[in-house]
């Protein structure tokens, strides 16, 4: 009982800094992270749409890495997603962290991307 609760406190804190970007009208990056993978997409000023994405899964990364579940990880995949973001023409974006605190792979994902270019 007490994951639920977990869980949807978080949901909560990402509802109410999703509400906030909404309001900005920018491009939103979202990040997902579970125990053995991480996601990130950059959806469109509405949410209607997503213009890049990158996660663990896919088969550049796949082939890197053997676990894909830690920091190194979430490195790659920032910098994999700033380099698509980039080809889609996307600079500037907010950066909702899904109620998630903003350390470990959270950090190391958002760090990397901005090395890569974004700004946020």
């Amino acid at each position: 009982m007490a994951t639920t609760d977990k869980r949807a406190s978080r949901i909560r804190r990402a509802g109410r800094t999703r509400h906030h970007i909404r309001c900005l009208h920018v491009n939103r990056l979202s990040v997902y992270r579970s125990a053995n993978h991480i996601y990130a997409q950059v959806f469109s000023s509405c949410g209607s749409t997503v213009l890049a994405s990158a996660s663990t899964l896919d088969k550049e990364i796949q082939a890197d890495k053997k676990h894909t579940g830690n920091v190194n990880a979430a490195k790659l995949i920032g910098a994999l997603l700033a380099k698509r973001c980039k080809e889609a023409g996307i600079n500037k974006l907010a950066f909702d962290r899904s109620g998630y605190r903003y350390h470990g792979r959270i950090k190391a994902l958002a760090d990397a991307a901005r090395e890569g270019g974004l700004d946020f």
